[in-house]
């Protein structure tokens, strides 16, 4: 199963930007759709950002404009670059590995340990 490692995370004040990176252990180039997803203090995890295999994106409403998703399977790495960042994203964000059986229930979502944002004055 692939490995998923997040990196680039770390505090920053509002307004800021930050890049998280997703680093995977072997070759993505099979897997359907990557994506991010992070959880706030007292919240429920949400999703932030999602893109397939083909490179179509779709964004929470909350980011559109401001974050953007992207991959590099010849790199084996996903960004996402965060601009203009407020207190309310303070959250561990995880980026997410859907093999080709996700969709259809036969394998399961492989997740990262996580990378913490903090914007904070």
């Amino acid at each position: 199963q692939v490995q998923l490692v997040e990196s680039g995370g770390g505090l920053v004040q509002p307004g800021g930007s930050l890049r998280l990176s997703c680093v995977t252990s072997r070759s993505i180039s099979s897997i359907y759709a990557m994506g991010w997803y992070r959880q706030g203090p007292g919240k429920s995890r949400e999703l932030v950002a999602v893109i397939s295999k083909a490179g179509s994106t779709n964004y929470a409403d909350p980011v559109k404009g401001r974050f953007t998703i992207s991959r590099d399977d010849a790199k084996n790495t996903m960004s996402l670059p965060m601009n203009n960042l407020k207190t309310e994203v303070t959250a561990v964000y995880c980026c997410t590995a859907d093999p080709p059986g996700y969709a259809l229930g036969t394998q399961s979502r492989t997740w990262g340990e996580g990378a913490p944002v903090t914007v904070s004055s």
